[in-house]
């Protein structure tokens, strides 16, 4: 209807240009013909007004707009949508035809015909491209020409790494990628004023009859002598504290063959030397260039990172130039206060607003340190799920984190080890208050102390070998009391007050290079603790061992959240998700800790269902709304998800999804009648649900609105668990991507 409502719009004369196609014969086979179309497809001009849906609503609003009086929501729509009509006069068949031959030519097919034809119809009319392609020229043999030496030695050294190979169909690109690589090669061994524009290659066809072609490198003309020769650094400088406004030289200090200017009063040389891979005598690579400027840029403390070469013309030879390094660093304002309100949401369904507070003094002890302390209050109300009972929070927290851009260690270990990043030494304290109304108060204290860094561009590591959280539960309601003595699973977990031990974190990110195909994702976790504690505990009446008077987890947890992205257009992917995790208490614990159990359902779990409420197992619960709520959390968790994004309109997006999920206990349990016991069924123990998205993304800022309805809920009967219950679906409001 609303592509007939476009139509009646059209000029007396006109027809709407819906697109064109590309039609190719050939004598013989095409190497990747599906590449060679979809090059040939983006040239093709004009481009036809955008349809969604068999629907044109950018082309809709313009005729909208040419109305007497547009409303103000047309006016408003048509800035960001509209779209002015491309007719068949618009489109010029002989200009488009021509830079079609043109893109066949640079990949070798000389010599082809195009012939195009309008395919019209009552109010539209479309076009077909049909090529005539005949056999595409091949490489017979890559030489490179004679050139002067150093630099003759080195493109030849690069020259026999080159993906250039017998047999190749004639390929501009190709060879203007190889002129790249041969660049950066030189690049890398000091031509630091080489340019691969300087290159230029020649096919030459007259050694054969048939399409084949020899292809020779050489330079172009009037090439410049300083361009073909190496260069080497002869001197470092680093301006620690540069001001753009006030550069006066106060005191210049020489430490391992660098010369830091005002530095001892900022950032004493002997700290910041690790971070730069610069060395004096060093050909000019931009590769340390890079690796300098990024790993300076990690301290945290600079706002601006710049590296500028300087030539010595005096020094130039016909075998060597000479450049000295200047490296520029901008300091942040040493003392900052950051203040963030906040609107919170969380995995748990509470939402609320919250004001956090951070004061930050950086470069502490004149080596690069930063502390930052945060003081937090936040209000939060659970959105959605019925519940009666704690439905709002007050949280208090107060945060003190000292960041060191080295490695504190008993033993020296050596920066040469760390390529790519030097590791952060972090130490915390933190003491949090929570009050949920009508349940309990909850203190918690924390300390940790750690190390994180990035091995390469795509993984970090963390480790904290240091990890003590002490918890205590206050001031208990009633209601909660209940809940406890009719739960001693769930007592038992909020018994163990004391937490020490180790946490090691891997991530790969391969999803920052976001214009590839196939993007993947890995965090994997290993958390233990109670080990190195229990030499010290002592046993206490019920056999268990307390150190200081508490009781303390001895546990062993890990779990692994794999995630891949399959990029099918510019702004359309399928996002998946596999998420499995294990917690084994042991020693001193029967079960895990509270704060340390899986739990399943909710905006970044399994959508279908409500935060908490599934499982574990195929338990079904009772009627019980407030018992329900604290005890579906189980040691064991399997998730499956699957999701397509689409955009829409402008920042919004759309979303169609279904999630697989549930938890388990290893052991089962009296009080959920062992169904909570995992077993090789556990297949037919998920929890399934299906749903669609609304997402308002803003430069990366993703409010995210999902609606699920449970098509498997593993707590009802067997012959009852099959049945898609889209008439209670369940909405669930997210900050960011679930996955």
């Amino acid at each position: 209807m609303q592509s007939c409502a476009v139509k009646k719009f059209v000029p007396e004369g006109e027809r709407l240009y819906t697109g064109a196609e590309i039609e190719i014969e050939s004598d013989s086979i095409i190497d990747n013909e599906k590449g060679l179309k979809s090059v040939l497809e983006e040239a093709l001009r004009p481009k036809p007004n955008k349809s969604f849906l068999g629907m044109r609503p950018g082309l809709h609003l313009y005729y909208k707009m040419q109305q007497k009086k547009p409303n103000f929501i047309t006016k408003f729509l048509y800035k960001k949508i509209g779209e002015e009509p491309v007719y068949e006069s618009d489109v010029k068949p002989y200009q488009v035809e021509e830079i079609l031959l043109n893109r066949l030519e640079n990949r070798g097919f000389f010599y082809s015909s195009a012939k195009s034809e309008f395919d019209e119809k009552e109010k539209e009319a479309s076009l077909t491209y049909r090529l005539r392609v005949p056999r595409p020229y091949t490489m017979k043999n890559y030489k490179v020409d004679s050139l002067p030496e150093p630099i003759y030695s080195e493109i030849k050294k690069s020259v026999e790494d080159t993906k250039l190979s017998e047999g190749m169909r004639f390929d501009l690109a190709n060879m203007k990628m190889e002129r790249e690589r041969i660049d950066t090669d030189l690049k890398g061994e000091g031509y630091y004023n080489f340019n691969s524009q300087f290159m230029i290659f020649e096919a030459d066809t007259n050694q054969y009859k048939k399409r084949n072609f020899d292809l020779f490198l050489r330079f172009k003309k009037d090439v410049p002598e300083k361009s073909i020769v190496p260069y080497k650094i002869s001197k470092i400088n680093v301006y620690a504290n540069y001001d753009i406004q006030d550069s006066t030289v106060k005191e210049t200090v020489r430490f391992n063959e660098k010369s830091f200017i005002n530095s001892e009063d900022f950032f004493k040389p002997k700290y910041l030397d690790p971070f730069i891979t610069l060395k004096e005598g060093q050909l000019y690579s931009p590769a340390n260039s890079r690796n300098t400027a990024r790993r300076l840029s990690t301290i945290g403390i600079y706002k601006f990172v710049n590296i500028q070469y300087k030539e010595q013309d005096s020094l130039l030879t016909d075998s060597l130039g000479i450049l000295e390094a200047n490296i520029f660093l901008s300091p942040l304002n040493r003392r900052a206060i950051r203040i963030e309100l906040q609107a919170v949401t969380k995995s748990n369904n509470f939402a609320g607003p919250g004001l956090a507070l951070t004061y930050s003094n950086r470069d502490l002890f004149k080596g690069g340190e930063t502390l930052n302390t945060t003081a937090k209050v936040g209000y939060e109300f659970q959105a959605g799920g019925g519940r009666e009972v704690g439905n709002t929070s007050i949280e208090l927290g107060l945060k003190n984190e000292l960041i060191f851009p080295r490695v504190i260690f008993p033993v020296k270990i050596s920066n040469d080890f760390f390529k790519y990043a030097i590791p952060k030494t972090k130490a915390a304290v933190s003491v949090d208050y929570l009050s949920r109304t009508k349940l309990y108060t909850l203190l918690s204290a924390t300390a940790q102390f750690g190390y994180s860094w990035q091995a390469n561009r795509y993984v970090t590591h963390e480790i904290i070998p240091v990890s003590v959280n002490y918890t205590k539960l206050m001031k208990t309601s009633v209601e909660f009391d209940s809940i406890l003595d009719k739960n001693p699973f769930l007592q038992r977990s909020f018994e163990q007050q004391f937490i020490s031990g180790l946490n090691y974190s891997f991530t790969f990110n391969g999803m920052i290079d976001t214009y590839k195909k196939h993007q993947f994702f890995v965090n994997a976790n290993v958390d233990i603790a109670g080990n190195s504690i229990s030499l010290f505990g002592k046993e206490n009446e019920d056999g268990k061992k307390s150190i200081l008077g508490m009781e303390y987890a001895q546990y062993a947890k890990t779990d692994i959240d794999f995630r891949y992205h399959f990029k099918i257009g510019k702004e359309q992917l399928i996002a998946t998700r596999l998420f499995g995790g294990y917690g084994m208490p042991y020693g001193n614990s029967d079960v895990m800790p509270y704060v340390k159990q899986y739990y399943s359902g909710g905006p970044y779990s399994v959508r279908a269902f409500r935060i908490r409420s599934l499982g574990p197992g195929t338990y079904q619960g009772d009627s019980d709304e407030i018992n329900n709520y604290y005890d579906r959390t189980g040691n064991i968790r399997l998730e499956a998800n699957i999701e397509y994004r689409f955009p829409i309109i402008s920042f919004l997006k759309g979303a169609v999804f279904a999630d697989a999920g549930n938890v388990w206990n290893s052991k089962g349990n009296e009080v959920y009648n062992y169904e909570d016991k995992f077993t090789s069924n556990f297949i037919n123990e998920l929890g399934m649900g299906a749903g669609v998205g609304l997402r308002v993304d803003v430069q990366g800022f993703v409010i995210r609105f999902d609606l699920a309805a449970p098509f498997h809920d593993p707590s009802k009967d067997k012959e009852d668990r099959f049945d898609f219950d889209y008439k209670n679906p369940i909405f669930n409001f997210g900050i960011g991507y679930p996955f």
